[in-house]
């Protein structure tokens, strides 16, 4: 059973920051390895990757988000972090945290993983 528990979100002014972080658990393909990820969804538009953390340890951030984002994650915790600074009205979402095995990396990368996270609100103001 695997889970995907998201903590962090809120409402801030802009310029201010949040920390969004995502616990996953469960062992699916027996090396208890996750590739993870954030998307977010603004009202009336589609999902879109925010930030991932790729096969090769390397992070991607979107353009819209490059510079003021930071991924990072702990593996002893199984948990991915997205610091969020210098945040602007345009960054209000649902965030959600996604996840997938290691030999499904690319899913994340191409929207499609195979486990999402519950979501949480960031509103900026």
């Amino acid at each position: 059973h695997v889970q995907l528990v998201e903590s962090g979100g809120g409402s801030v002014q802009a310029g201010g920051s949040l920390r969004l972080s995502c616990a996953v658990s469960g062992n699916v393909d027996g090396s208890g390895y996750w590739c993870t990820g954030w998307f977010r969804q603004a009202p009336g538009q589609e999902r879109e990757l925010v930030s991932g953390i790729l096969t090769d340890g390397s992070a991607y951030l979107s353009d819209a988000v490059k510079g003021r984002f930071t991924i990072s994650h702990d593996n002893s915790k199984n948990t991915v972090y997205l610091q969020l600074n210098s945040l602007k009205p345009e960054d209000t979402a649902m965030y959600y945290c996604a996840a997938d095995v290691r030999s499904s990396c690319r899913n994340i990368v191409v929207g499609t993983p195979s486990y999402w996270g519950q979501g949480t609100q960031v509103t900026v103001s």
